[in-house]
């Protein structure tokens, strides 16, 4: 199958041209960069250098599926003509997660460019939407903070069992940033220090509360706290919300009951995992896996879930793969089995 990817040159289309040269149905056939064009991909990036491929300026030749690593706008501006021709697509910006368009407007700043296209997209986190996601024509790839704060929460959410009041305190490696230069990711001003931001609301918090709200049937009350820490990857993110009454009155062992209820929904999801222990972040780098941990503050009566994802694997490139195979029908690990790096 010939894959082109829009904006190979941020971190993101770099892993995603990583994964792919190793998927065995795929062939890199295309690539673009706005800050590229012209130059080998390998000598952009030394780490690809194995892959013999010109970054251009626009998509070029005859292509099966196309990836769009681009910002919101820009991204779904690129896309329009694609999906437009039926080829199918996975957009790695936000232009087709929130369902709402005044939504979208009122986080993102700008009108939909192509809202005509809302109704064929699926927000793709395929352990919620998996069948959908199979039937869509461009899948919406989710954000590094919604995947590992939505599959943190799923279970409860789902069952009932915590009251809807929800805060997620979650933290980011650098490179979620992006490439862009920055005096906020200058290295002196992130190493040896961690800041809060967005809390006037980040764009990823409707997009969260989107999903929250479907999996618990009614509206829930999202705060959501965004930190920057000094690492490169990683995502970890701290979920809390009050169990209800009927649930610590009904059990003689909520604990238990809890880690149950997490493993069986999660069972079947090659890239959810339940531990025992908490989570850190470095059990997830460069893997697609979502290390999930929940536990009862029994003084208390909350729910507290940890749960890591690596921002540019599970979070970015690795599950758009994820949903590509989906899109196309391969077994859904196929190119995405490796295992995280450590240390």
């Amino acid at each position: 199958m010939k894959v082109g990817i829009i904006n190979v040159t941020g971190y993101a289309g770099a892993e995603l041209a990583r994964i792919l040269h190793r998927h065995p149905e795929v062939e890199i056939s295309s690539v673009t960069g706005r800050s590229g064009a012209g130059r080998n991909l390998g000598d952009v990036f030394p780490h690809l250098s194995d892959i013999d491929i010109q970054i251009d300026a626009e998509l070029t030749g005859s292509l099966d599926f196309v990836f769009s690593a681009l910002p919101h706008a820009a991204s779904a501006e690129a896309l329009s003509d694609i999906i437009a021709s039926d080829i199918k697509a996975v957009d790695i910006s936000a232009d087709f997660r929130l369902r709402d368009l005044e939504t979208y407007t009122e986080w993102y700043g700008v009108e939909h460019p192509c809202p005509q296209f809302l109704e064929k997209s699926v927000y793709g986190l395929p352990e919620v939407h998996r069948e959908d996601i199979a039937e869509a024509s461009v899948v919406a790839n989710p954000g590094c903070y919604p995947t590992a704060s939505i599959l943190g929460l799923l279970p409860a959410l789902r069952n009932g069992i915590i009251d809807g009041n929800i805060i997620i305190d979650a933290k980011s490696g650098v490179s979620g940033a992006g490439r862009g230069l920055s005096i906020k990711t200058h290295f002196s001003e992130v190493n040896e220090n961690v800041s809060a931001y967005g809390l006037d609301g980040h764009r990823h918090m409707p997009e969260i509360e989107q999903e929250l709200n479907l999996a618990y049937g009614a509206q829930v009350a999202l705060t959501f706290v965004p930190h920057l820490i000094p690492m490169t990857r990683g995502i970890f993110a701290t979920s809390y919300s009050q169990l209800t009454e009927e649930f610590l009155s009904n059990n003689h062992n909520p604990v238990e009951v809890i880690d149950t209820l997490y493993r069986e929904t999660y069972e079947q999801e090659k890239y959810v995992e339940v531990t025992e222990i908490p989570p850190s972040t470095k059990q997830t780098l460069g893997s697609n896996q979502c290390v999930v941990h929940p536990k009862i503050d029994t003084r208390t009566g909350r729910l507290v879930v940890v749960s890591c994802i690596d921002n540019l694997v599970k979070g970015a490139a690795g599950q758009a793969v994820q949903n590509m195979n989906i899109l196309c029908g391969y077994p859904e690990s196929t190119g995405i089995e490796q295992l995280p790096i450590y240390p």
